[in-house]
């Protein structure tokens, strides 16, 4: 009974300051970490988006130097 006494006061000091201070740096780092990673995920899609756009011309240009050069070969 005698610590509990002792341990009490700061508990309360610990409930009432550092806990919510805590619970804020928590909350406010993970806040930045999903920003930036937000941020890096929208830098590789849209790196994606360009590698696909690149792709899609380089079909194009495949398929007109087939057609060019083998004129049934959509048929096969």
């Amino acid at each position: 009974m005698d610590a509990m006494k002792y341990l009490f006061v700061p508990l309360i000091i610990f409930m009432a300051v550092v806990a919510p201070m805590w619970i804020r740096a928590h909350y406010r780092s993970r806040a930045e970490a999903d920003k930036k990673r937000k941020h890096l995920e929208n830098e590789a899609l849209r790196e994606m988006w360009e590698r696909a756009g690149k792709l899609e011309e380089r079909i194009a240009s495949l398929e007109a130097i087939l057609d060019a050069e083998v004129p049934g070969w959509r048929d096969k």
